[in-house]
């Protein structure tokens, strides 16, 4: 459900962009279509929470056997993830086979992008050592800096949104506006996509933190989810390098 729900997501993505650029797309559909594989995202993924971790949370030490599968299970989630950034990626090697830089960019590197890499590194730090506190019986440790965590991982998204306002209306810097903006805008939206659900299951895990859900011997849903959040951050640095970086560089 998750899968069908993301693909129907991306479809009404699609029709958004393409409704800015084509005046025969009608807006609200794509913004309909949006909505619904959100929905049917976030119920699959509300149900795989349920099965996988919140009928169990009555056992008191957690099945070793399970937790090694759930991790593995994110393991190869996040490898099949690497595909889709990487489809991206081979987009955007082929955008730049012609003339580059191109000439009508705007000013890609600056402060903000700057300060919305050193929040989601600082999040990861912090996430570790949330991590590291709840292993060592600390709880009120752990909650803290996850909550610190959550906190940094939506000033990141309110900062990416700050961007994206930025070049649009006053740069005129859009989705429509050549190839290049169609590979920085799907590249930093898809991720964009993936840090606003990792602060969902960021908020999941908090929530049950400070229910006591969690022990030293019992942070399967905190060892996974911090795999997945670990993964985006690593995926924001190539994005700078590539996207950011690499579009003012001639060679």
């Amino acid at each position: 459900m998750s899968a069908a729900g993301a693909a129907v997501l991306y479809v009404g993505f699609a029709l958004l962009a393409l409704a800015f650029g084509v005046e025969t797309v009608p807006a609200f559909l794509g913004f309909a279509v949006a909505l619904l594989g959100g929905g049917l995202l976030l119920t699959g993924l509300f149900g795989w929470l349920r099965q996988a971790f919140l009928r169990h949370q009555d056992r008191s030490v957690a099945d070793p056997e399970a937790r090694r599968t759930y991790v593995t299970t994110m393991i190869l989630f996040l490898a099949t993830d690497l595909g889709t950034f990487g489809a991206g990626f081979i987009y955007y090697v082929f955008v730049r086979v012609g003339t580059w830089p191109p000439a009508d960019l705007p000013p890609l590197l600056g402060s903000l992008v700057a300060i919305n890499t050193a929040l989601l590194l600082v999040s990861s730090v912090t996430f570790h050592f949330a991590h590291d506190f709840l292993e060592r019986g600390r709880d009120r440790a752990f909650l803290g800096l996850l909550g610190l965590t959550v906190l940094l991982g939506v000033v990141f998204l309110a900062g990416q949104a700050l961007e994206y306002y930025e070049f649009v209306v006053h740069e005129g810097f859009s989705i429509t506006d050549g190839v290049f903006a169609s590979a920085f805008y799907g590249l930093t939206g898809l991720h964009g996509l993936h840090v606003a659900l990792g602060v969902v299951l960021l908020s999941i895990v908090l929530v049950r933190g400070a229910r006591g859900q969690y022990a030293p011997e019992r942070d399967t849903s905190v060892a996974t989810v911090g795999l997945y959040w670990h993964f985006v951050d690593a995926v924001w640095l190539f994005l700078v390098a590539t996207l950011y970086v690499g579009a003012v560089v001639s060679v």
